[in-house]
């Protein structure tokens, strides 16, 4: 089993963002980053299409499944699925604040509950051998955050949790939309360093805001990991040097190399009866703030949502980020 105080940098679940597609762009550009799946509710893994929701590539490991839930027996059977399909980790949602988590009392709601959690974490540690850990906000509502995610962090801690991921902000479940909560309440790292001050021998890993690879690594001194989100989506290329942060030798990513993965990804989506679009969504921000950027974009944006695009796409608009880069070099 992979030792979990590897997982230093991992990037975010988000939901319409994170799904196969983005993870398996993501592992072009890092050998050694944790991926994680959308959330899953549990009772869609457990009686939905499988194959749609939990199907991946191999090349995406390290990969973590995130499940949504509050109900111990189902999480436990969603879990034991998630392994059988081969995913790493499999991790718990209690930071969502989506009108569609408050609705199944799940999610962010969860930080409420904290023996209901609990009582989750274990029955899916009974289920699995992988590691099953936590991802939470610092506290909901009116809570106060300090006894809110200690409270916490001691009961998942207790019966077994391998990690506890925390994203850096409150989530208001009135008054504040699922957007609204990505960045209107103000981030507290402070907060999340006292945790793992309290809980040294315990994996604490922080999320929200991190911007650059430059502000995982000043993070890293007071926490075991770090997780990207939007960042690491609008921006994908950051995770080029994801690698060399985490130990690995430093990496340029050799584009021409990319394309041709690329291409021969998307042409077997579509082959299996996908579009281009599914996978070309993903790549819109890759080249951003370089010369023909702009170009790239328009390419991606337009011509891949044709019913018939193909991976020829693809070449056209990396074709244009040449452009780009000999003009600027004339």
């Amino acid at each position: 089993m992979r030792d979990y105080r590897q997982n230093k940098l991992a990037i975010a679940p988000m939901m319409d963002w994170t799904d196969r597609h983005c993870r398996f762009l993501h592992r072009q550009l890092s050998t050694r980053a944790l991926l994680y799946t959308e959330m899953i509710v549990a009772d869609a893994a457990i009686h939905g299409d499988r194959a749609r929701l939990l199907g991946f590539d191999q090349a995406e490991h390290p990969v973590a499944l995130q499940l949504g839930g509050s109900d111990p027996a189902k999480l436990a059977e969603a879990a034991r699925i998630g392994e059988g399909f081969g995913y790493d980790e499999i991790n718990l949602n209690c930071g969502c604040p989506s009108d569609r988590v408050q609705s199944g009392t799940f999610g962010a709601c969860l930080m409420k509950t904290p023996e209901l959690v609990a009582g989750c974490v274990a029955a899916m540690k009974q289920a699995v051998r992988i590691p099953v850990t936590v991802k939470c906000r610092i506290g909901v509502d009116e809570q106060d955050p300090e006894p809110a995610l200690d409270t916490l962090a001691d009961a998942v801690f207790a019966v077994g949790a391998d990690a506890l991921w925390v994203h850096a902000r409150k989530a208001w479940l009135q008054g504040l939309s699922p957007r609204e909560n990505r960045d209107i309440p103000p981030l507290d790292y402070d907060r999340v360093y006292r945790l793992k001050q309290r809980l040294p021998a315990k994996f604490i890993g922080i999320n929200g805001g991190i911007q650059t690879l430059e502000e995982a690594e000043d993070h890293l001194r007071h926490v075991d990991g770090v997780m990207l989100g939007r960042a690491a989506y609008h921006t994908p290329a950051i995770l080029a040097g994801a690698d060399a942060l985490l130990g690995g030798e430093p990496d340029q990513v050799d584009f021409a190399a990319l394309l041709e993965t690329m291409s021969a990804y998307a042409d077997a989506h579509i082959a299996r009866g996908g579009r281009l679009s599914h996978v070309a969504r993903h790549m819109v921000g890759l080249f951003h703030g370089q010369p023909g950027a702009r170009r790239f974009r328009q390419i991606l944006s337009t011509e891949a949502n044709r019913p018939d695009a193909g991976s020829e796409v693809l070449r056209r608009a990396f074709a244009a980020i040449e452009a780009g880069q000999a003009r600027e070099a004339a």
